[in-house]
């Protein structure tokens, strides 16, 4: 007796799809159109977790390149831009055979996949540090060199020790252990665009706290940004602790 089609439906959804030509094979004979519709179904997702899989494949270059190294990690920044808030750098070491399904640049993503995309990021790695310096250290020494603390503290809080650093578009000074700079580092290396997200996702989430403390100035949705709501704001409420001084002087007296 045939299957039923939502019974065959059922097994495509149980399969592994690297399994799924067997049951192409299987099936592909059945004249059901019902069956046929299913078959194409599942041909079209297999082709999409194929092509997935390739891009993801080709932001590991930079880890094959590397791979005599033991503890490839990557690094990127999150926050150099907003009126308010701290910046917010994170370092991750992902095992060599790590292959996340749809990672990107973070801005690329949506908060929801980049929420669970964090989550995976935290099981698979193989140690994640995160540092970040306050609106008021931005204020002190600028935001460029802001940034580079950050980014020391996220490295040295590593419980793993790297021994090569991929990172977005910088070198970083004082720290002693190979670096590689890669301009768009965040789309071209699974590594840098793990970072990418944790340090995303953390200063989001930050912000977001800030917002129920402070809610006339919207950082919830702006998350510190210069938007039309958060400028107004500024200007009828004025700045707030978690201000940066040096960027809103355009803004207010």
């Amino acid at each position: 007796m045939s299957k039923s089609i939502k019974e065959i439906k059922e097994e495509f959804e149980q399969t592994p799809w690297d399994k799924w030509h067997i049951l192409f094979g299987q099936y592909e004979n059945d004249e059901r159109a019902g069956v046929k519709k299913v078959l194409e179904t599942y041909r079209r997702k297999e082709e999409k977790e194929e092509r997935e899989r390739s891009r993801v494949e080709k932001m590991c270059v930079y880890e094959k390149k590397h791979q005599s190294f033991t503890h490839i990690c990557g690094i990127d920044e999150v926050g150099r831009g907003p009126l308010a808030g701290p910046v917010v750098a994170a370092a991750v070491i992902l095992p060599k055979d790590a292959r996340i399904l749809y990672i990107n640049d973070s801005k690329k993503l949506s908060e929801k996949k980049r929420d669970e995309l964090y989550d995976i990021i935290m099981d698979t790695a193989t140690a994640v540090g995160i540092g970040m310096r306050s609106p008021q250290r931005i204020d002190e020494i600028n935001i460029l060199n802001a940034t580079y603390e950050a980014m020391q503290d996220a490295v040295a809080n590593l419980k793993v020790h790297p021994d090569l650093l991929l990172n977005d578009a910088v070198t970083i000074p004082e720290i002693d252990i190979p670096q590689v700079p890669i301009i768009k580092g965040d789309e071209k290396s699974i590594s840098i665009a793990a970072a990418s997200i944790i340090a995303k996702v953390t200063r989001d989430r930050l912000m977001k706290e800030y917002d129920s403390l402070l809610p006339q100035y919207g950082f919830a949705s702006n998350k510190g940004y210069g938007s039309r709501e958060h400028i107004e704001a500024l200007k009828q409420y004025g700045p707030t602790p978690i201000h940066r001084r040096s960027f809103i002087g355009h803004f207010i007296r």
